[in-house]
């Protein structure tokens, strides 16, 4: 099967996809109407030529998909707000209208920026919370939990399996716990529309809400798959810390999580372009997975992924190209 280098999130009723460098947003907005937005991008890692130095890349990788996440997920939420709020902004926003009138032209542009460095400054702090409640549920409470077991065994392999079985688990239990929010059921069913859209992408299909459907709704580059893989591969790095203080050990543990993010993000680029039999038995846990954090999407959650892909990426030409063989694995 051929590749792309499209890939996507699911947000509140609409799926975001990035090819190369653009990203764009499709929400399903209350009225039923489709809101398409692009956006040009410039990654990090590629504008300082990181991106061709393994585990580097993912580590800068991880951090500019947080950071489009979150942006994407606000935008996308900012779509369903009460009626009241949205009716609130409204008039503020006829007041700020009217007053505007009576600024001049510089004036009139300041309080713009000032809201874009707000908005910016919200995103980034989002990020960093999210990545620090990542690092204490996932890392730090795994490792506090597990501590008692010192006092009966001296083997670091037993504790940091011990460990990352917790990890896992915890991992697992909040997946399952959040699937029985209704917002969060709807992310997941987005998120099988955006894996099946990907899928039919890859196999030649027309993209055609019917033909989406009939995909599978589990990819293999799936931040899902990511994230378990950061739990197992930890496992490995871990049992090689060797330190008697607790406090020293833990932050030994922080320290090599984005060296585990990064080795992560090579082993789930090479799942995406190799079909060898070791490569997709590796990728089979995260695969199922996959079945907690994606639902079967309906032909209308399939519209809405098709049209995000349409806004970054000619799929005709690029399954054209495919079939004349001008696109290699």
């Amino acid at each position: 099967m051929k590749r792309t280098t499209i890939g996507g999130q699911a947000l509140m009723e609409g799926v975001m996809m990035k090819n190369l460098n653009q990203y764009a947003t499709a929400i399903r907005k209350p009225d039923g109407e489709i809101d398409v937005q692009v956006t040009d991008y410039e990654s990090f890692s590629e504008k300082h030529h990181l991106n061709k130095i393994p585990i580097v890349r993912g580590v800068f990788n991880f951090i500019e998909s947080m950071v489009i996440g979150v942006k994407t997920l606000t935008y996308s939420a900012s779509f369903f707000e009460d009626e009241e709020e949205e009716q609130q902004k409204q008039k503020k926003a006829v007041k700020e209208e009217g007053s505007a009138k009576e600024e001049n032209v510089i004036k009139e542009e300041a309080p713009q920026k000032a809201a874009s460095s707000m908005d910016n400054a919200m995103i980034i702090g989002t990020v960093i919370f999210s990545l620090a409640f990542s690092l204490l549920l996932f890392m730090v409470v795994p490792n506090l939990l597990t501590n008692f077991l010192r006092q009966y065994t001296k083997s670091e392999l037993l504790f940091s399996c011990v460990e990352g079985v917790v990890r896992i688990a915890i991992f697992l239990l909040y997946v399952y716990l959040i699937s029985f929010m209704e917002e969060i059921k709807r992310v997941y069913m987005y998120h099988g529309a955006e894996h099946k859209t990907i899928n039919c992408l890859e196999s030649g299909d027309a993209l055609t809400p019917e033909n989406v459907l009939k995909h599978s709704r589990m990819h293999k580059r799936c931040g899902t798959s990511f994230m378990f893989l950061v739990m197992v591969i930890s496992i490995f790095f871990f049992m090689f810390i060797r330190v008697d203080n607790k406090l020293l050990r833990l932050v030994y543990r922080l320290l090599l999580v984005p060296v585990i993010a990064g080795v992560s993000y090579e082993f789930i680029r090479l799942a995406g372009r190799s079909n060898n039999w070791f490569v997709n038995l590796l990728s089979k846990p995260g695969l199922w997975i996959q079945k907690m954090t994606t639902r079967e999407p309906d032909s209308e959650m399939a519209e809405v992924a098709i049209q995000s892909v349409e806004a970054v990426m000619d799929w005709r030409a690029y399954q054209e190209a495919m079939k004349n063989g001008e696109i290699e694995d």
